[in-house]
């Protein structure tokens, strides 16, 4: 789903899909940051990382790679978790905020696509099932439990203090693992089932 050939084919289109998958993964960022500060770490907030400013969020390579192949990320929003009012629950709490905002955001797509004066325009249909289909796999991949993603600082926030350990002796090789598993796609199951999972869910909340 590469986007680079989408600008010469339809530029309008480009424009009406980039904007909201940078904001994907920019919003991912900013609600880390601003839980953070609910929690008592202002550190996003000095550091200007709470605005919605794309210049002070995109990474060069993951705003490549969005154009490229259509999935990409953003700058890492600073947080000191040490700062944290209870610390167990403020980390859990922050950590998740980045993949709930992907699931709300998926679930807005997946709502507007309810409504026939939306699916009547092709471009707009374009953009909210590409839409829904990135923040899915936004939320999926960062819930995986392995260093740096946020689902293993969810692990650490739920494991006993001794079992914390081994999680932090891991972290330095997380990325190694993550590229490792990705290449013999062995995560590629535990991605899957977390995606059916985040669908059913939001299928769920859209049937209340």
């Amino acid at each position: 789903m590469g986007l680079s050939s989408l600008l010469f084919k339809d530029p309008i289109a480009f424009i009406l899909l980039v904007v909201p998958l940078l904001y994907s993964v920019i919003l991912h960022e900013v609600s880390h940051g601003w839980v953070a500060y609910f929690f008592g770490d202002d550190t996003a907030k000095r550091t200007g990382r709470l605005s919605l400013s794309p210049l002070v969020h995109l990474d060069p390579i993951g705003t490549l790679a969005l154009f490229l192949v259509g999935f990409g990320w953003a700058k890492p929003v600073p947080v000191v978790y040490s700062k944290l009012r209870n610390f167990r629950v403020g980390l859990i709490c922050v950590s998740l905020a980045g993949c709930v905002t992907n699931i709300a955001l998926a679930t807005i797509s997946i709502l507007l696509l309810q409504f026939k004066v939306v699916t009547a325009n092709p471009i707009i249909t374009m953009v909210l099932v590409v839409m829904t289909k990135v923040n899915i796999i936004l939320a999926s991949f960062n819930l995986i439990p392995i260093p740096p993603l946020d689902g293993s600082r969810i692990l650490y926030g739920i494991l006993p203090e001794k079992a914390q350990g081994a999680l932090v002796k891991i972290e330095p090789y997380g990325i190694l693992i993550i590229f490792a598993l990705l290449f013999t796609r062995m995560l590629d199951p535990i991605i899957i089932s977390t995606q059916n999972a985040i669908l059913t869910f939001i299928k769920l909340i859209l049937s209340i």
